[in-house]
């Protein structure tokens, strides 16, 4: 599983700074963040994979290196990929993560199998 793991350094390096608790696993062909047991947002090859609120899912869109998600052949609303110049800037990435932490708690959980 091959994924940026100066990416990976950079988000918990921002976790730990704003005392976030999380956990990482290896999933989905990179690293996953869970955040209170949810799939917060991740690490694809080179790209961050970012769960986000529906409702800010098509404004999203529109910005620079955001992409939708599309593994099935169908876009995932509430998902998108963030190409590396999107979150190079500290600031950028960090927009990106507390994005993704304010869905977090209205997020649901993936059933257990």
């Amino acid at each position: 599983m091959a994924y940026d793991e100066f990416l990976e350094e950079r988000i918990i390096r921002r976790l730990n700074e704003i005392h976030v608790s999380f956990k990482a696993k290896k999933m989905m062909g990179g690293l996953v963040f869970m955040v209170e047991e949810k799939m917060c947002f991740g690490i694809v090859k080179n790209q961050m994979m970012a769960r986000i609120s529906p409702n800010l899912y098509s404004e999203s869109l529109l910005k620079e290196g955001c992409n939708e998600m599309n593994f099935t052949g169908r876009a995932m609303t509430g998902f998108v990929f963030l190409d590396p110049e999107a979150i190079d800037m500290d600031e950028d990435l960090e927009y990106w993560l507390q994005v993704c932490l304010d869905f977090n708690p209205f997020a649901k959980k993936s059933k257990k199998k």
